[in-house]
């Protein structure tokens, strides 16, 4: 019977690219390398490093900032070099809590149409530039033993949310993730635990240990050691490639 028949579907049109694309695209690759090997020539030689991150938008002036400074100057005391994103902001105020105390003062800078330029408290050695965010990123995870995320917008959400998803899925050590600011992060983590918990189910009851939450500076500090207490042996880089 015709209805028994299986049905043959026409085959579809594909689209198609609305320019040439031209063999430079492969090269591209070239550019990604030299970005890896200077990066990790660069880091391999810092040692045990805090990445802080928040707004490129959050003014000298307003309290967030002033924390930031805090916050990288009692980890500086503490031992650890500090890492940013280079650039002006909770970036800027992370490497000049680091300069002011005498610590090490990285940046990591990424060439962006129009907000960023360094900023004036990065060891002049240890000044990276980036093109491509996703090399920047393996620098950011790569060489921290701890992550403190202050106020920020979407790229502060961005990096927070892809080390959770890093650290949940054991694709680099357990490390302290740290949210600052409960008046700003208490919403989130409340969602977080309320709806992707408890209605729907989509994390474990655990993933909430992976992000605490302070106002305090000296308490970052406090969870930073606490975690590696016993853990010495374990302060080296993130992975291997």
């Amino acid at each position: 019977m015709i209805e028994d028949q299986p049905i043959i579907a026409a085959k579809p049109t594909m689209k198609q690219w609305g320019r040439n694309l031209k063999g430079e695209n492969s090269w591209t690759m070239f550019k990604m390398i030299s970005e890896f090997v200077d990066g990790f020539e660069t880091l391999n030689q810092i040692g045990p490093c805090v990445s802080i991150f928040g707004s490129a938008r959050t003014k000298p002036d307003h309290p967030y900032y002033r924390k930031a400074v805090e916050i990288a100057s009692v980890l500086t005391k503490a031992g650890y070099g500090i890492i940013t994103g280079g650039g002006p902001g909770i970036m800027e105020a992370g490497n000049k809590g680091a300069a002011l105390s005498g610590g090490r003062s990285v940046g990591l800078n990424i060439n962006l149409p129009h907000e960023q330029s360094h900023n004036q408290f990065i060891d002049p050695d240890k000044n990276l530039n980036f093109r491509y965010f996703f090399v920047r990123k393996v620098m950011f995870v790569k060489y921290a033993q701890a992550f403190v995320i202050l106020p920020g917008g979407f790229g502060t959400l961005d990096e927070l949310f892809e080390v959770l998803t890093l650290v949940q899925t054991k694709k680099i050590t357990p490390l302290p993730i740290i949210l600052f600011g409960t008046e700003f992060w208490g919403g989130m983590r409340e969602w977080i635990r309320t709806v992707m918990l408890e209605k729907e189910h989509n994390i474990s009851p655990g993933d909430m240990d992976l992000i605490p939450m302070t106002d305090d500076a000296e308490e970052v500090v406090r969870i930073i050691n606490d975690f590696y207490e016993k853990r010495l042996s374990e302060l080296g880089p993130n992975y291997e490639l």
